[in-house]
């Protein structure tokens, strides 16, 4: 009953487009190598995001200003970054009370190819990221080459990473929310990590998912088999 009602709800997958952050595996050689969904890319002069209420992707603000993101930008699905994310922050830092803010872990993908349209799934291999605190809360940014790239698949950790892209990067995340005349969150990246720090990034993402979330598929498998108890 149990493997056939999971078996069931993946063929709803099928028929069904699947929530971007809740219905997407994130891959079974994750954190090594995951799937990402992105959102947003080099050429938008629009920021977009996900609605987590209806997986659809919406506009969030346009660009009011030159600052465009320069890599595919998205999250990693089935993550969400709360308390053990927060508590990693904490400790990395030194800073106490940090707390995850409440969103999917985002993910930065570089390809030397011409990705013009987000609303995709991208298999990347992460390499690094940033801590970031965006007013008081673990903001991290995983950074990821595009699995299969040619010439970006060669660097196996962010230290491989030309430092221009880096700083790039760094600029962007540093000033995105910032609008000349009005008071900004205050936005700071205290560490600039590798590989391993990155892969542990994700795997606290992973639990926070699963404390808040918790296994959906067997949530929707108990829920049915009590459904029919009643019935009968």
């Amino acid at each position: 009953m149990e493997k056939a009602l999971k078996n069931l709800y993946k063929k709803l997958g099928y028929r069904y487009q699947s929530h971007p952050w809740h219905g997407i595996n994130l891959g079974d050689s994750a954190p090594e190598e995951v799937m990402s969904f992105i959102e947003m890319t080099p050429s938008d002069a629009v920021k977009y995001e996900i609605d987590k209420d209806s997986g659809y992707i919406k506009v969030d603000r346009p660009q009011k200003f030159s600052n465009i993101v320069p890599a595919l930008y998205g999250f990693l699905p089935q993550t969400y970054c709360a308390e053990a994310v927060g508590e990693y922050c904490s400790q990395q830092t030194g800073r106490n009370g940090i707390f995850g803010d409440k969103d999917p872990l985002d993910i930065c993908v570089l390809t030397e190819r011409s990705i013009t349209h987000g609303n995709i799934i991208v298999p990347a291999i992460p390499i690094g990221g940033f801590r970031m605190i965006d007013d008081g809360e673990a903001d991290d940014k995983i950074i990821a080459v595009l699995k299969g790239d040619e010439v970006y698949e060669k660097w196996k950790d962010i230290k491989d990473c030309p430092e221009s892209i880096v700083k790039r990067l760094q600029h962007y995340f540093l000033t995105y929310k910032g609008i000349p005349g009005e008071n900004a969150p205050k936005v700071e990246i205290t560490h600039i990590y590798g590989k391993q720090e990155a892969l542990e990034v994700i795997e606290r993402s992973r639990q926070d998912y699963l404390k808040h979330y918790g296994d959906i598929e067997n949530e929707l498998s108990q829920a049915t088999k009590d459904v029919m108890g009643l019935k009968v």
